[in-house]
C-alpha cells in the first residue's frame, strides 16, 4: 500500500460496477477486484452484488481467512471519502399489535390447527366407511 493513498468519492466507486470494471468498498478502503472475479471462491456474483455500497458488513459476515485479507492488498487502490458515503438506514421495528388482539387470534389459530386435521380425518373415515358397497 502506498503512503499517500488516492481518495475516491462514493459515486466514483459506485460507477465501477460491472464484470469489466469492479470496485468494492471494504472498511473505508477501495479495492479494484476485476482481475479477481473469476477466481473468487464464492463466485463473481458475490462481488458484483456488493458494488455500489459499503460491503464491509458482508465481507466480515463471511469470515474471510487471514490469507484472504492479505490477498486483498494487491487489489487496494485507495480510500473512500467517508463524507460522500450515503447515510445508513436505521432499523425500524414493526408496529406492535395490542397484546389482547394477538392472544385472541392466537387462540383461534391453535383451535383451528387442532380441529381442521380432525375434520379431515373424520371426513376420510366417513367416506371409507359409508362409501363401501357390498
Amino acid at each position: 500500500m502506498g503512503s499517500n493513498p488516492k481518495v475516491h468519492s462514493f459515486d466514483e466507486v459506485a460507477d465501477h460496477n460491472s464484470r469489466d470494471d469492479c470496485w468494492l468498498i471494504i472498511s473505508g478502503k477501495v479495492y479494484e477486484v476485476t482481475p479477481f472475479l473469476e477466481d473468487h471462491p464464492g463466485g463473481d456474483e458475490v462481488l458484483l452484488n456488493n458494488t455500489g455500497k459499503d460491503a464491509t458488513d458482508e465481507f466480515e459476515d463471511v469470515g474471510h481467512s487471514e490469507s484472504a485479507r492479505e490477498m486483498m492488498e494487491k487489489y487496494y487502490i485507495g480510500e473512500v471519502d467517508c463524507s460522500t458515503l450515503p447515510a445508513k438506514s436505521e432499523y425500524t421495528p414493526p408496529t406492535q399489535v395490542p397484546s389482547g388482539q394477538v392472544q385472541s387470534s392466537g387462540i383461534v389459530i391453535k383451535i383451528l390447527q387442532f380441529l381442521v386435521p380432525l375434520l379431515i380425518l373424520g371426513l376420510a373415515f366417513a367416506l371409507r366407511y359409508f362409501g363401501k358397497t357390498d
